[in-house]
């Protein structure tokens, strides 16, 4: 597998390391860049700028190809070097025939300075965080100039040995102290261990059609290159929504790669799924998003994991009691959070106080102003409340057992005689109840709970479903009906095909009973991914891929519909 990095990172699993191709942008020019994803809200996080030097110590153009065990650069002049990370924290370099040029861009306090007799310290307040460069073979040549208080710039060239004509060098990346090795593994062995490390994930990860395998390993290679430790804010390995600039985890995005995990990795499954219930405020909220650095607290998002929850129930034997006992008290908070602090008018239906909070930002349902109560929270929350009434029931909780399937029911009934209205659900503000403007998607979540729902309302929303002049096109379900006037094809959550979407409601059709269209979504979502790649979401009509294009719960997305609804 050989992937652009102009769109997909190259990282490893575990490390907060990366290596992207970026465009130019102010203070920056185009070029291979060594990165840190760490912290969340520094863009792209890069660190240093890459240049091949020839003999004469001039920068010479050269083309990259990556694999998931390393990066090689060749140029015309046939001069090569190689990169992998062989470890959490290090880069690896070895040159044949060049040297290489890194340049560091300096802030405001950055400096350099030697710290041992082939090592030179890189302190970066930037990214919080520090780099060794150590040559291994060849020399290290330094320009550091001195600012008053800073670097005013740090060039490093890591210069061929004149005997070999070959060079190695290693970048470190720490926080506090910095230790020597006494040995360094040979270059090719930590290439052989990473190759194999990433294809025991490959090995195991979930199966698809023979046609769709190159896709499968890329969408298993995202998966597995977004993995970041478990560090700071994060109590568990964590897998990022992208090592590109989305690079959080947000609450309800690890429920989707949870959910591929589920089969072949139930532990770290289960780690993805928990996360964000280790940092539940008391009152029941959890953040919106988390990285090693901060959590963001001023939206939210939907109550997914109770259905999240039932599903990998369903498909692995390894939630046993214990792993019940460790999420009853955390999902019924979160669960009652809603009612008691989303409930602004008091008519016993929740609601989203910003489109942020529903995951579908700017969706149309949200056009006439906030706060809105819509039918897919109240589907969530009652899927949430029937399985905390099975495991209250298996923990031997029998009185909260009777009022969860009563808040279920209860709930159930509201949200019919609440938002069905005229042969359609609809979304209303809170307090007027004044009906949203638009056709959403959303408005169609309520299929989850299939034959929850009297006939006439589930045979409606199949129809709405299956119908190809409004939302179903030849790549799946737009999130906005194509003949809306607010449809835009790059509008976010009015109209581009997003995978969350799609997965939840290629569940909710094939539990209202319909198979048939289940698979034939499943099948157009996978080809247009197929073609397209693992992007945040897609052009509805031509199924090309927008915004950050290495996405996991895009890839995750990928690997379950195809593996459950598609031969």
């Amino acid at each position: 597998m050989n992937f652009d990095l102009s769109i997909v990172p190259f990282s490893r699993r575990e490390s907060f390391l990366a290596i992207s191709i970026l465009p130019e942008a102010q203070d920056r020019q185009q070029g291979l860049y060594l990165r840190t994803v760490r912290g969340g809200d520094d863009k792209f996080g890069e660190a240093f700028l890459i240049h091949m030097l020839d003999d004469s110590g001039q920068s010479v153009p050269f083309h990259s190809e990556a694999f998931p065990e390393l990066i090689r650069l060749k140029s015309a002049l046939g001069l090569t070097a190689e990169i992998c990370i062989s470890d959490s924290r290090t880069f690896r370099v070895r040159t044949n025939g060049c040297g290489i040029r890194l340049t560091f861009r300096t802030a405001a306090y950055d400096y350099a300075y030697q710290a041992a007799p082939s090592s030179w310290e890189v302190n970066s307040f930037t990214h919080e965080c520090r780099f060794m460069l150590t040559a291994l073979v060849g020399e290290l040549r330094m320009e550091v100039p001195w600012d008053k208080i800073k670097s005013s710039y740090v060039i490093a060239d890591f210069l061929p040995d004149n005997k070999s004509g070959n060079s190695e060098f290693a970048i470190e990346e720490f926080r506090t102290v910095w230790e020597q090795r006494a040995s360094w593994e040979p270059f090719d062995d930590i290439v052989k261990q990473v190759k194999e490390e990433f294809s025991h994930w490959l090995n195991h990860s979930l199966s698809l059609p023979q046609r769709w395998e190159e896709s499968r390993a890329l969408a298993a290679y995202i998966t597995w290159s977004c993995l970041v430790p478990a560090e700071g804010c994060l109590t568990r390995p964590a897998m990022y929504m992208s090592k590109n600039w989305m690079t959080n985890i947000w609450s309800w995005d690890h429920c989707f790669n949870a959910m591929a995990l589920v089969r072949h990795d139930p532990k770290l499954a289960w780690d993805q799924f928990m996360i964000f219930f280790d940092r539940q405020d008391e009152s029941g909220l959890i953040p919106d998003f988390i990285n090693d650095k901060f959590e963001l607290w001023n939206c939210n998002k939907p109550p997914i994991h109770g259905w999240t929850l039932a599903w990998m129930m369903a498909r692995t034997d390894f939630i046993k009691e214990a792993q019940l006992r460790e999420v009853y008290g955390p999902l019924s908070k979160w669960t009652k959070w809603w009612f008691h602090y989303r409930d602004g008018d008091g008519d016993g239906i929740p609601q989203y106080n910003h489109g942020n909070d529903s995951g579908w930002d700017n969706s149309t349902a949200f056009n006439n102003g906030i706060p809105v109560e819509s039918p897919d929270l109240a589907a969530f929350l009652i899927l949430q409340a029937e399985i905390l009434a099975e495991i209250a029931e298996q923990l031997g909780h029998m009185k909260e057992a009777i009022e969860w399937r009563q808040l279920a029911e209860g709930t159930l009934e509201k949200m019919i005689s609440h938002f069905w209205k005229n042969g359609r659900f609809t979304a209303c503000r809170s307090g007027t109840h004044e009906v949203s403007e638009g056709d959403s998607l959303l408005l169609f979540v309520p299929i989850l709970l299939g034959k929850r729902l009297p006939e006439h309302i589930r045979t409606a929303l199949l129809q709405g479903l299956r119908d190809e002049s409004r939302f179903l096109t030849a790549n799946g379900w737009s999130t906005e009906s194509i003949n809306s006037p607010f449809y835009n094809p790059d509008g976010y959550w009015r109209g581009p095909i997003w995978a969350p979407s799609t997965m939840i409601l290629v569940e909710g059709v094939a539990t209202a009973g319909d198979r048939e269209l289940a698979e034939a979504v499943s099948r157009r979502f996978c080809t247009m991914l197929d073609r397209s790649g693992m992007a945040e979401n897609f052009d509805a009509i031509t199924g090309q891929g927008l915004r950050d294009r290495a996405f996991t719960w895009t890839s995750s997305v990928f690997l379950i519909l195809g593996n459950e609804y598609t031969t």
